[in-house]
């Protein structure tokens, strides 16, 4: 089916700015502030993703008459994963406001080593038969938490497309995602800020800017 695979630090923006302060060990110290710039991100991914929707026309009435306008055509759901993409979600749901939110609770079974596998534990979301779903993860590291979010969102019905929303990607997760999402019967587009060339022995991203969710909402036991 149809992909394509957008990378937002490819041409010069602001969002640049955005993705070196994530990085930035110094001002990652401010939490308020990466918050912020994940949120910032997910608002500009967002945008670019709604340049591929279908739209129907709209009239807006104003005070001095009316005004052609289009709105998207589908029913749109926004979902993320728990706990570290909230920040990013928020900035997807400002962009669209009027969508469905759905949520997924995953962590690594053994946090911090070699063992990658997924504990998925909770999930709240609409039927998704025929919608458009946004599914935002701001670390596309492996890829399994994503694929496993993208499995367990797809017991819920079948999207018309599926859009995967990341801040900061590793090739080798990008590509991961890539073959495992070719194998359904679904179009998708991957939207992210940059992609790095590699994973660590303990699978985090190089360079990467660390633990998403522990910058965002501080260290977990």
């Amino acid at each position: 089916m149809g992909k394509e695979i957008y990378i937002l630090n490819q041409q010069s923006s602001i969002a640049q700015t955005y993705l070196n302060e994530l990085r930035d060990v110094e001002i990652q110290k401010d939490s308020m502030r990466f918050r912020h710039n994940l949120q910032r991100l997910g608002f500009l991914l967002a945008y670019e993703a709604s340049k591929t929707l279908d739209y129907t026309p709209h009239e807006v009435t104003t005070p001095l008459g009316t005004s052609s306008s289009q709105q998207p055509k589908d029913d749109i759901v926004v979902t993320t994963i728990l706990r570290a993409g909230i920040p990013m979600y928020d900035g997807v749901l400002q962009a669209f406001d009027r969508a469905q939110s759905a949520f997924i609770g995953s962590y690594r079974a053994s946090e911090g080593t070699e063992d990658v596998s997924i504990v998925s534990n909770y999930i709240a979301s609409d039927n998704l038969d025929g919608k458009i779903v946004l599914v935002v993860d701001p670390m596309l590291a492996t890829g399994s938490s994503l694929w496993d979010a993208c499995e367990k969102l797809l017991q819920n019905g079948t999207p018309k497309a599926i859009h995967l929303i990341a801040a900061i990607g590793a090739q080798e997760g990008v590509d991961f995602m890539t073959e495992k999402m070719a194998t359904l019967n679904i179009p998708f587009h991957l939207w992210i800020g940059a992609v790095d060339p590699s994973l660590n022995e303990k699978h985090y991203i190089v360079p990467g800017l660390g633990d998403a969710g522990d910058l965002c909402f501080g260290p977990k036991l």
